[in-house]
């Protein structure tokens, strides 16, 4: 029997901790040895990558805060949850894609290879300039329906769509990465990353502190850093003598490989989008309240990256851990990496979040010195940081569940918490509330009711099945190669 398998998630984080073979590379597999090191270790330059990307849009709000004022401030933040719904889909095609290119890269079908990525660098073309273009004509009226006040609107309005601008090498980099990581060159990206980061800090500082260029200066660095970083990104694909070398002239779409990457990418592209829309929704709750709220939530939001992606970047560890052990019969592994990545999840995130609140005024008069901007960003904090705890729990869970090939229901549980979840939140228990509060306490309550969802189907689920027999995986049905 022929399959192409549907659990796309484990495909992905399976395949992606294998490297090509070349010099100085090696397959990192775990399977054998301490749990924890393992999962830490595959865990860390994740961490890192994120945490740098974290930064751009970090650094981006301090200097805007501190330099042009909380107006500003509030303007960059605005912009954020709309950022994120742009780029959600692109996201989606970018885990496809990487799933797909990992597949042939395992079968050593460089033909395969070679259509993959260079459908794939086509198909992150063509959605960054419709990205672009929607940005830039669209930014207007989605703030309009974000309730943005009238005082920052304008300056909403030239960050999003200055940002927009940039947005076709944001798109194409994040592919480029994603075809970087299927082949095992995840420390390429960091680094690329780490260069762009570099880039943004100096830029944001002689544009924003110097020239005085406000918002404007801020989405004008961001995009030169993400030009850096997609340039740098395409020089190494086109000079790396391997199967996934990438040629200008030969980047097209191929028919058959692009749906195949649509079809394993657009389960994570809907989930991101439908999350992204209901931040959307929180977004404009916050609005309601005028700019400091708007500046110190963005503020927080910022920080809450921090914490974050930690958690995110541990789950996808313990997908990998799972598949590979999973794929090896090594169940009992599989229970105890889960075990380890909620331990090493509720560590981390009682530690900083302790840390936080103990700082909380300081960490929030970083970004700016207004009395009300602090309050704001200083009681969203104390609501979030007490509970980061659950949502690593959430994670955790999910990503276990996922790399066993059970790869829909962490996704509907995830859009039902923290997507529906909200929304029914805002629509029936907002009301209730005469202040910011409800909509603070909103994002621990989803957390906590996703934890629980999540923890009922692990414990009673069908999600553990061993199985009886690993089928054939055909990979020239699944391609265009000829």
């Amino acid at each position: 029997m022929i399959i192409c398998y549907e659990s796309w998630e484990v495909e992905k984080q399976f395949m992606k901790s294998n490297t090509i073979q070349k010099e100085k590379s090696q397959i990192s597999l775990m399977t054998e040895g301490s749990i924890f090191k393992s999962i830490l270790y595959f865990s860390i330059p994740l961490i890192l990558g994120n945490l740098l990307q974290q930064m751009y849009n970090a650094v981006d709000s301090i200097i805007v805060g501190n330099c042009v004022g909380k107006n500003a401030l509030a303007a960059v933040g605005s912009s954020t949850s709309l950022i994120y719904l742009l780029i959600a889909f692109s996201q989606g095609a970018a885990v496809g894609a990487g799933v797909v290119v990992s597949q042939h890269l395992g079968a050593k079908d460089k033909k395969g290879v070679h259509a993959a990525v260079h459908t794939a660098l086509a198909i992150s073309v063509i959605l960054g300039l419709a990205l672009t273009v929607g940005g830039i004509l669209f930014s207007r009226p989605l703030l309009i329906w974000m309730n943005t006040p009238t005082e920052i609107l304008q300056e909403s309005v030239t960050y999003l769509q200055l940002y927009s601008a940039g947005m076709v090498f944001n798109v194409v980099y994040n592919m480029a990465a994603g075809i970087m990581n299927a082949a095992g060159n995840s420390k390429r990206s960091l680094r690329y990353l780490a260069a762009a980061s570099i880039v943004n800090v100096i830029l944001d500082l002689l544009l924003i502190a110097i020239f005085k260029m406000g918002v404007a200066g801020a989405a004008i660095a961001t995009n030169i850093s993400q030009i850096v970083s997609c340039v740098l990104a395409m020089l190494f694909l086109m000079g790396v003598p391997e199967a996934y070398q990438v040629k200008l002239k030969e980047i097209k779409i191929q028919k058959r490989v692009a749906l195949r990457i649509i079809q394993i990418g657009l389960p994570t592209g809907f989930q991101n989008m439908v999350i992204s829309l209901s931040n959307m929704l929180v977004q404009s709750s916050v609005n309601a309240f005028g700019p400091a709220a708007m500046a110190g939530f963005g503020a927080y939001m910022k920080i809450d990256g921090f914490n974050i992606l930690p958690i995110t970047s541990f789950s996808m560890a313990v997908t990998t851990f799972t598949g590979q052990n999973y794929g090896a019969g090594k169940y009992d592994r599989v229970k105890k990496g889960m075990v380890v990545t909620m331990v090493m999840g509720i560590v981390y995130t009682l530690a900083l979040g302790s840390l936080l609140l103990t700082f909380s005024e300081s960490a929030i008069r970083l970004f700016n010195q207004d009395a009300a901007v602090i309050t704001f960003g200083v009681t969203a904090m104390r609501y979030f940081c007490p509970f980061y705890w659950s949502l690593s729990i959430l994670h955790a869970l999910a990503g276990t569940v996922r790399g066993t090939g059970k790869s829909v229901p962490p996704m509907a549980i995830l859009i039902l918490s923290l997507c529906v979840f909200r929304i029914g939140w805002i629509a029936f228990v907002m009301p209730h509330f005469g202040t910011i509060d409800g909509v603070f306490v909103l994002y621990p309550a989803s957390w906590i009711f996703g934890m629980v969802l999540m923890a009922l189907y692990t414990w009673k689920g069908n999600w553990f099945s061993v199985p009886e027999k690993m089928e054939e995986f055909d990979y020239e049905k699944c391609s265009d190669a000829q």
